[in-house]
């Protein structure tokens, strides 16, 4: 029979807690620096924190003999809640928190699976974000399951710190090899066991051979493959680590090719052991050969303080220049009203050649406090700049305050240089203050980012206009984990309005928020006519918004109550006779603290980038730990010039995109034109009710075991628990969110660069076929001309 070719091209265009900073080092074997964080809605349970112990401890043993003595965890801190009874063994935390964390433990969203996993879609061998246990993981007995939670932190280590992925795949769990023989997708090849079907009816359940299904030539739907409990083969860690006999890694010589696995699609068909060998991890160092086990790990008790902050504020007298000290203090006042969080220590400092304490710290409790630190914004600017004084007065009105340096939080804004300040990086390292900077304008201190880099701060760059500015400041919110308490963007928008006209927008507010809510406009040159109207109709004017004291062009509505949930239209109008640019931000927060809001972050895969190397722009979005899907992802990347990119982020698996369907959505970044900062920031929108929320189980975690063969008779555990198909969805409400991404650096940029000349056409990454009648139909998402800019043509066949 000849068959006729079929081609269906498709392209997949699905439009649409953060750059990880880990501090884990490896030091002579030993891993330190690992941060265990459990989150606040845990309830207390000594328990919780032995079992933790008690994991850590058995997967450094198996740890040190699966990297061949490479390596064990020496150092491990675990982060209590502040929600947890203080005790005397409970020390203070210097940098850790949660959002920050390489584990954390919480409970899943919608009480949804206790499969452990690791948040992971970066590159091969490109670390991942975080470890995910749950209490109930953690608590109770799930041997049977996943084998000995020591061998599962170990799996779920790989994916964290060397960039490796699953041997198995459940979607396509048998292939036909090259043999012709039906295989279970799995590495090694050596590891046995049966292939069954399993029917359930009420509590009982059966089992029978898998048959061959005459039109893929697999087995058909449902069939499993169950493994014998007695095994010879060693490997794969990253397949079945439950197995006893399991204890390595796939190597060159075990790993299986051929498998229809993440590991081979991400990593080129290269074995896990080959990438991990290939890790920063491991080079130049030797097996510590002279010892059969390592020592037992070291922990420390760490509990989480109430948040200290304190603003450190260039008023020299560049800030003076195109309004800087003006939107400076735009930017503050809206953080100190509306994204600070309630209970907080903030205090202000400013500089310029010297440095002044404005406020010590002064606990948020209402409006009259936050009055207290506005009022003493700055409204000169002159002098120099020496950010160091800044920082100094900065830590001296923390102590003053009877707080400690440790893990409280410096806001750094400067716009100016400082050849003076590396002379305060180390008294910076020592006070074990957390920094992040604000580079505010092209001239801003080329050093500035190290403050941040060493203390686990957050770094952002604003050029000139407001906008950029709120955005940084919003994005600071707090590190506990209680997303109930942090502040969401809803809108933030620069319009440049002719003389004596109207401009109009709309602002969806979803169900998931609505608490202490605030719609903002601020001005250059005079207050505009300001119009906001509800879901229902009611109309906000003028009137009910309250400007500023200090003269910073600037008013906001605190809209009563809980805001209404649906589209809030605002009419803005310019008075003056002039053309005048106003700036509209919306921010929120959760309506309750039962109803977890949808949440956007954003990230590059790395700070800095040297011409001509590409980098990948990262936005997660997400309710609770669930993916939201079929929504509309933009970044806009703004350079030192103020010229901005915006490029369209996408979920389908293909160029940037690791998995598709997972909310993750991702985009090369390569139009490098100047060398210098560069800023990111996200806008997520759901619109015409589009929106999902996705309830598969995560990628990149350990195999929930279905059986085990045991002297011929198979012995089932009970059904994992499924959503009732393949991509279980839940419509979500329409909604707008905004974040900022921090800064990154490029470096090396010839003059009219020109990319398209650099980087070749994206790889296809899914070719799927598929008999259709008497054809063969080949489908793949179309790659790029420029990785997966544009669109590269087929070519001749």
């Amino acid at each position: 029979m000849v068959f006729g070719l079929k081609v269906i091209l498709f392209l997949s265009l699905l439009l649409f807690p953060v750059l990880k900073s880990s501090r884990v080092t490896l030091n002579n074997n030993g891993y330190d620096g690992i941060v265990i964080a459990i989150n606040p809605s845990v309830p207390e349970d000594e328990k919780l924190i032995q079992n933790i112990k008690a994991m850590v401890t058995e997967a450094s043993t198996y740890l040190f003999y699966a990297t061949k003595r490479r390596a064990y965890f020496r150092n491990v801190s675990i982060l209590i809640p502040m929600t947890w009874k203080s005790k005397p063994e409970y020390l203070m935390p210097k940098q850790e928190s949660y959002d920050q964390a390489d584990v954390i433990v919480a409970d899943p969203y919608l009480k949804y699976g206790d499969d452990p996993y690791t948040l992971q879609y970066g590159q091969c061998g490109e670390k991942g974000q975080y470890i995910h246990f749950t209490p109930n993981f953690l608590l109770n007995n799930n041997l049977p399951i996943y084998g000995p939670r020591g061998r599962v932190f170990v799996h779920e280590w790989a994916h964290l710190r060397w960039g490796i992925f699953d041997e198995y795949n459940e979607d396509r769990p048998f292939y036909i090899s090259r043999r012709n023989t039906i295989e279970a997708t799995r590495c090694s090849t050596h590891i046995t066991g049966a292939n069954v079907v399993r029917n359930c009816k009420k509590s009982s359940c059966i089992t029978r051979p898998c048959r061959r299904d005459s039109k893929t030539g697999l087995y058909e739907a449902n069939c499993t493959f169950i493994p014998n409990r007695s095994q010879t083969a060693k490997d794969s860690i990253m397949f079945m680590q439950n197995l006893e006999s399991v204890t390595e890694f796939c190597t060159e010589e075990t790993h299986n090719t051929e498998a229809p696995n993440l590991q081979n699609k991400m990593c080129n068909h290269k074995s896990t052991w080959d990438i991990i060998m290939r890790s920063e991890d491991f080079q130049d160092l030797s097996p510590m050969t002279e010892i059969k086990s390592p020592p037992h790990p070291t922990f420390s008790l760490l509990k989480s303080k109430q948040r200290v902050v304190c603003l450190v504020l260039d008023k020299s007298g560049s800030m003076a220049a195109e309004d800087r000290l003006f939107r400076m203090n735009q930017a503050a006042e809206l953080y100190l009203i509306q994204i600070i969080e309630k209970g907080s220590f903030v205090g202000m400092v400013t500089f310029d050649s010297h440095a002044q304490i404005q406020n010590n710290l002064i606990k948020i409790i209402d409006d009259n406090t936050y009055q207290m630190i506005t009022a003493n914004l700055p409204q000169e600017a002159r002098g120099g700049t020496s950010i160091c004084n800044g920082l100094k007065a900065g830590f001296q009105a923390i102590s003053q305050s009877n707080q400690s340096t440790l893990g409280s939080e410096i806001i750094l804004l400067t716009d100016g240089e400082d050849d003076q300040i590396s002379s305060c990086f180390e008294e910076v390292k020592q006070s074990g203050a957390i920094i992040h900077t604000i580079a505010l304008g092209p001239s801003a201190e080329k050093e500035l980012e190290t403050l941040s880099n060493v203390t686990r701060g957050h770094r952002f760059y604003a050029h000139n206009d407001i906008n950029g500015l709120i955005d940084a400041f919003s994005r600071i919110s707090s590190r506990s984990g209680s997303i109930f308490q942090q502040a969401l963007q809803l809108e933030s928008k620069a319009l440049n309005i002719p003389e004596k006209k109207w401009v109009n927008g709309t602002v969806p507010v979803d169900s998931t928020v609505g608490n202490d809510t605030f719609f903002v406009v601020t001005w250059t040159i005079q207050k505009p006519e300001i119009i906001l109207q509800g879901p229902k109709g009611k109309k906000f004017t003028t009137l009910d918004f309250q400007e500023d004291k200090l003269n910073i062009r600037s008013a906001r509505l605190r809209i009563p109550g809980i805001a209404e949930t649906g589209t809030w239209t605002y009419s803005l109008r310019n008075n003056h006779a002039q053309s005048q640019l106003l700036t509209v931000t919306m921010t929120t927060r959760a309506r309750s603290p039962t109803t977890l809001p949808v949440i956007a972050t954003a990230h590059m895969n790395r700070n800095t980038a040297h011409y001509p190397s590409p980098m990948i722009v990262y936005a997660r979005v997400s309710q609770g730990f669930l993916p939201v899907l079929g929504i509309n992802v933009t970044a806009i990347i703004e350079n030192e010039d103020g010229r901005q990119v915006t490029l369209e982020l996408w979920d389908n698996g293909a160029g940037a995109d690791t998995v598709k369907n997972d909310g993750i959505y991702s985009r090369y970044f390569t139009d490098y034109r100047i060398n210098g900062r560069y800023s990111l920031k996200v806008h997520v929108q759901a619109r015409k009710k589009t929106a999902r929320l996705s309830l598969r189980q995560q990628q990149n975690k350990a195999l929930y075991i279905p059986g085990y063969v045991e002297n011929g008779k198979i012995i089932l555990n009970p059904p994992k628990p499924e959503a009732k198909d393949d991509v279980a969805e839940a419509q979500i409400d329409d909604f707008s969110r905004l974040t900022s991404g921090e800064s990154f650096i490029v470096s090396g940029v010839p003059p009219n660069s020109n990319t398209s000349q650099v980087f070749p056409p994206g790889k296809i990454v899914d070719l799927e076929a598929k008999f259709q009648g008497d054809h063969i139909q080949l489908s793949w998402t179309a790659p790029g001309k420029v990785l997966d800019k544009g669109r590269e043509s087929c070519g001749n066949p």
